[in-house]
């Protein structure tokens, strides 16, 4: 990875900037690294079982082996350069990198956190200006997973907290409370899964309710619950419009369609609701530019929606959130 990783991308600071489709500015709130590093074998094994069953349920049968390739060909960009690629076509300025900790769970990770979060590094620095990072720490490490959150946070620049309860804890858990201090202190956003993922993890504690509490006891903290228009919508909206600093991500819409997107419009969430496409989960579903042109031409925007609105869903929601961060700037990599 040494030679690869000395290269820089194409793309400048400034470049990223631009408005490289004619269409609006994009901040894509969900995206993750696509190399299997970041992903347990348990996990990928997982995700093959769901869709081995939905093929054979549809009278598609497939060799498992196949289905098997067909995934991990997913998982071919470790240094998010062809991610680069994809965000330039779509008009996609920046991203958010996101960094789950599945080590504590899952103990067939093959890299650990320290070693993750070093690569995440490798590739926000290749790529400058385009990538935000929120480190994953499951809590239960305890005071160490403490350390290494503010070490991400202050030596490494990174600019919020990914939690995947799934791992088997909730968002109130009273664990995480010293993590949400840190995240108040320094103006962090806090992003989490929430519902179903690989079987090979718990889906009931990722109930978006559960980040209530949190929310509640930490009001200058945003939350942003992923794939917000795809599970619980209803719950996610009742959660945004009771709490201030409660937000949505659309990530997962690809294949569920638009119409919880288009519902959280029509509840008047636009202040609330963020672009998001979890890159690489879709990838053989399209590109990112496709997934850009399917809110138009699938009907998530309703017509009372004014362009305002519809930037403030693009990216105004994103900077806003970002914005807030009170950190010194990273120590230069040697």
């Amino acid at each position: 990875m040494g030679e690869e990783a000395g290269r820089s991308s194409s793309s400048s600071g400034a470049d990223c900037q631009l408005d490289v489709t004619g269409g609006p500015t994009i901040i894509d709130f969900h995206c993750h690294v696509a190399s299997g590093m970041c992903f347990p074998p348990s996990f990928s094994a997982g995700v093959v079982d769901n869709a081995l069953a939905a093929l054979h349920a549809r009278g598609v049968p497939m060799p498992r082996a196949k289905v098997a390739g067909m995934h991990e060909a997913t998982l071919d960009d470790p240094l998010c350069d062809r991610l680069v690629a994809e965000m330039d076509d779509a008009g996609i300025a920046e991203a958010v990198l996101l960094l789950p900790d599945f080590t504590y769970a899952l103990r067939d990770s093959t890299h650990t956190i320290e070693e993750l979060i070093a690569h995440h590094r490798t590739v926000r620095d290749r790529h400058p200006g385009r990538f935000r990072v929120f480190v994953g720490v499951d809590p239960r490490w305890g005071a160490d997973g403490l350390a290494l959150f503010e070490n991400a946070i202050l030596q490494h620049g990174f600019d919020g907290m990914k939690l995947y309860p799934p791992c088997g804890y909730r968002l109130s858990d009273k664990i995480l409370y010293p993590f949400y201090d840190l995240c108040s202190t320094y103006g962090l956003p806090v992003l989490s899964h929430i519902g179903a993922t690989s079987p090979a993890l718990e889906a009931e504690p990722a109930q978006p309710i559960f980040v209530d509490r949190a929310a509640k006891d930490f009001p200058d903290v945003d939350f942003v619950l992923a794939h917000g228009s795809v599970n619980y919508v209803e719950e996610c909206a009742m959660l945004c419009n009771s709490r201030p600093n409660i937000h949505v991500d659309v990530s997962g819409y690809e294949a569920g369609g638009v119409a919880g997107v288009a519902k959280l419009f029509g509840l008047g969430l636009h202040h609330k609701v963020l672009f998001a496409t979890d890159w690489p989960i879709f990838r053989m579903q399209g590109r990112q530019a496709s997934f850009v042109e399917r809110l138009t031409t699938e009907g998530a925007f309703p017509e009372t929606m004014t362009d305002r609105e519809r930037d403030l869903f693009f990216h105004g929601n994103a900077r806003r959130l970002l914005s807030k961060k009170r950190v010194p700037a990273p120590t230069p990599t040697p």
